[in-house]
């Protein structure tokens, strides 16, 4: 646990932190699964989606390599992806 704790991506840092508030994103596009595709934002789902591949992949450049936050982002694109792909099948239904 004191290995842990005193780490460079530790409790003790802000490479700790960000993640584990950046799930809260994640969370809140997931619950919109729920929602129908007409209530949702195709700009802000793609932006999400965008923001959540591009960092996942600067999590392996930057130091410290944090893989935590590299897994928060991954799934912000998951959710972001899924929802465009939502967003887009309802609007071709709509043609």
């Amino acid at each position: 646990f004191a290995r842990f704790w005193n780490s460079s991506v530790g409790p003790k840092t802000v490479h700790f932190w960000a993640p584990i508030m950046k799930w809260s994103i994640v969370l809140a596009g997931a619950a919109d699964l729920t929602r129908p595709a007409s209530q949702l934002s195709l700009t802000q789902n793609a932006a999400l989606a965008c923001t959540g591949a591009i960092w996942t992949r600067w999590c392996f450049v930057i130091r410290p390599q944090n893989i935590f936050l590299a897994t928060v982002n991954f799934f912000l694109f998951v959710v972001g992806a899924t929802q465009v792909t939502r967003i887009l099948r309802y609007q071709q239904t709509l043609k």
